[in-house]
Order: structure tokens, then sequence, then C-alpha cells
């Protein structure tokens, strides 16, 4: 460490985490899938939402916390992570359930939705409806325009399952990539964390650097200098 580290470092900050953005991302799209295919009144939905809020607020508190204890900085953005699997596993089971597919992470629609780098809730919204039509072989042309009579014809219920499973899909695929995010945030404050340590040794070399610096400045060393007077 430099004679120019500052007892209270810059924190915050959280809005330009990448982890931040695509959690709250999530969180919008949760709000919006528990809105329309999660009975309201369930406490599914609501842990689903809370999850998917802890997992934005936590990430917030934990870069805002960063400025005092980098082991509070770990310990939530660990809970935020949690939180993040938790909704995971939500997901997963509300397509199991209803007997819905759960893409694997190489399926081309999964792909294709982490290159389109949706930036909000609308722009998921828009992929679905495009994914959705071109169906699972993901092909356009006249397949698609055989894919939308097919969509046309169905029965609501079908038609149901057919939205959710591409929503919830998205959000999957969008949780993984918050999480893949959130492991690596956590490494790298760990690393951090091993080679600066926290408050408390931040406190103990800027105080010492102080204590040399007053020690080495030019009025003390004068003071050193000067002959002492014998009576």
């Amino acid at each position: 460490m430099t004679g120019n580290e500052t007892l209270i470092p810059k924190h915050g900050g959280y809005r330009k985490l990448k982890s931040f953005q695509v959690a709250q991302l999530v969180y919008d799209l949760t709000a919006r899938f528990c809105d329309r295919y999660v009975d309201r009144r369930s406490r599914t939905c609501d842990q689903m939402v809370q999850a998917a809020r802890s997992g934005v607020q936590n990430i917030a508190e934990g870069s805002q916390a960063s400025g005092t204890s980098k082991k509070a900085e770990m310990k939530l953005t660990g809970v935020a992570r949690a939180s993040l699997e938790e909704l995971r596993l939500d997901y997963e089971d509300f397509l199991r359930q209803r007997g819905l597919r759960v893409w694997d992470p190489n399926d081309p629609l999964w792909r294709d939705l982490i290159a389109r780098k949706c930036v909000t809730a609308d722009d998921v919204a828009l992929w679905v409806k495009e994914a959705a039509v071109r169906g699972r072989d993901g092909r356009d042309g006249h397949n698609g325009r055989n894919r939308q009579d097919q969509l046309s014809a169905a029965s609501p219920q079908s038609m149901t399952s057919i939205w959710a499973e591409f929503a919830a899909n998205a959000a999957l695929a969008l949780i993984v990539v918050a999480c893949s995010l959130l492991d690596r945030q956590i490494a790298a404050q760990a690393r951090a964390f091993e080679a600066e340590g926290g408050f408390t040794e931040r406190l103990y070399r800027v105080r010492a650097a102080n204590r040399n610096s007053a020690f080495s400045s030019p009025s003390i060393q004068s003071m050193k200098s000067k002959p002492s007077i014998k009576h």
C-alpha cells in the first residue's frame, strides 16, 4: 500500500456493475412473470419476487458497505448469489411441475437470447414473442408462417403454456448469467481481502503512514538536528 491510501476508499457505484444490471433485469422479468403466470395469492409468487428483489438489493448493499467492511461486502454479495440460485430453482420447479421443458444452456435459443444483450424487460418480451413464433427449430421463413398458423390455432391453455415456457427459460438464462458474474465478483473480493485485509488493517496502515509522515516532516527534522544547550 502507498502512503496515499485513504481510510474510506471509494465505494458504491453498484449501478455500473454488470451483475447489478442483469439482476435488476431478472427482478423486472420476475415481477411480470409472476403477475401473469403465478397465482398472486400464492406463497410461490411472493417468494419468487422477494428472491429476485434480494438479489438486486444485496448487490447494492454490499457495494455500499465495501467502504468500511470488505467482509460485509463479500457476505452480502454471497446472499445475492444465494437468492438468485433460489429463484433459479423456483423457475425450474415451475416448468417441471407443468411438464414444460427446461432448456439446456447449450440450446440455440438460450445462446440467441444472451447474444441479444437485452437491457429492459420489454426487450426480453420482444425476444420471447419472436422466438415463440420461430419455434424450437429457430428458423424463419415458410416454417415461421406455419408456426404462426399453429399458434393461432392453439387453445388458450396451450398458448399460455408456450408463452410460459419461453418466458421462464428466458429468465433462467439471465439468472445463470447473473450468477456467473457474481461468482467472479465474489472471487475478486476474496482476493482483494486476502491481499489488503479489511477496515482494521487499513486503519492501521493509514495511521502508521500518518505517523511516519509527521515524523519525517521538515519541522520535526529541524528540531532533531538542533544541538542541545548545555548549562
